[in-house]
């Protein structure tokens, strides 16, 4: 090989091997500003793929065991930012990097209200939403649950109250901060139905006897991985997590871990 070619391919490996620092430290800058994976999550007692649930030992759910191998891949500690709901990691996304509530990622459903608000990579869950009903209730299907004086809930500013605004004409739907006011609300029989996703609410079915989850679906709720608005590096690098934790098991890992083995791993 000629020394001038020689030369010029030391020149590229050497210029290689300075950028690549330079770029995982630019990542890391923009992706964990504070030294720390700073990942949202809401907390409620039904687990799944978008809740998480707080244990003795801290925190467990889907979106746990992702930051945790995020962090792990970026090679820096994880912490979890807790929230109630969706629509406050939603209202979160915006704020300064040392404000209260701040986070650098989250896994949460999408729809174009919150597109606007962040940056979603991959989807990995699509959920059907519906609404379970009241102990001894006489609703049956939607057209019996869409009439003047019935009260649904929805937890507050997510993409199921939405929907639910959207898909009811005559049913009064009210957002509530929390799913545990609300499990408590039909469980007293002071609401007629509550809307969420259908694998919730089946668990939420057997825990209080005498409620039916509906069997149509008014809304596809899908959930994804997202980063605050502008943080493109940051988006480039959990599209990448994601798709390789689709394929090489991670995702499958995390939903056997937190009790969705007989759960399918739906995507777009």
């Amino acid at each position: 090989m000629p020394s001038s070619l020689q030369s010029a391919l030391a020149g590229l490996l050497l210029a290689a091997a300075v950028a690549m620092p330079a770029l995982a430290d630019g990542l890391k800058d923009e992706i964990a500003p504070t030294g720390k994976l700073r990942v949202a999550i809401a907390i409620s007692p039904a687990g799944g793929a978008f809740w998480s649930t707080k244990t003795e030992a801290g925190y467990a759910g889907v979106p746990v065991d992702l930051g945790k191998e995020m962090a792990a891949r970026l090679g820096v500690p994880v912490e979890y930012v807790v929230h109630q709901n969706s629509g406050q990691i939603t209202d979160a996304a915006g704020k300064g990097t040392l404000e209260k509530g701040a986070w650098d990622v989250t896994w949460l459903p999408k729809d174009p209200e919150r597109e606007s608000k962040m940056m979603f990579g991959p989807v990995y869950e699509v959920a059907d939403a519906t609404y379970i009903v009241k102990p001894g209730s006489s609703v049956t299907n939607f057209a019996s649950l869409d009439q003047p004086g019935i009260k649904v809930a929805a937890v507050n500013a997510t993409t199921t109250m939405r929907g639910a605004i959207a898909h009811l004409k005559n049913a009064e739907v009210t957002g509530y901060q929390t799913y545990d006011e609300i499990f408590s609300l039909l469980k007293s029989g002071e609401i007629d139905a509550f809307a969420l996703s259908r694998d919730q609410l089946n668990k939420m079915a057997q825990k209080i006897p005498g409620t039916k989850v509906l069997d149509e679906t008014f809304k596809k709720t899908v959930t994804a991985v997202a980063v605050p608005l502008g943080h493109s590096q940051a988006l480039a690098f959990v599209t990448t997590f994601m798709t390789d934790a689709t394929t090489n098991g991670t995702l499958r890992k995390a939903y056997d871990n937190n009790g969705l083995k007989d759960s399918p791993i739906r995507t777009e």
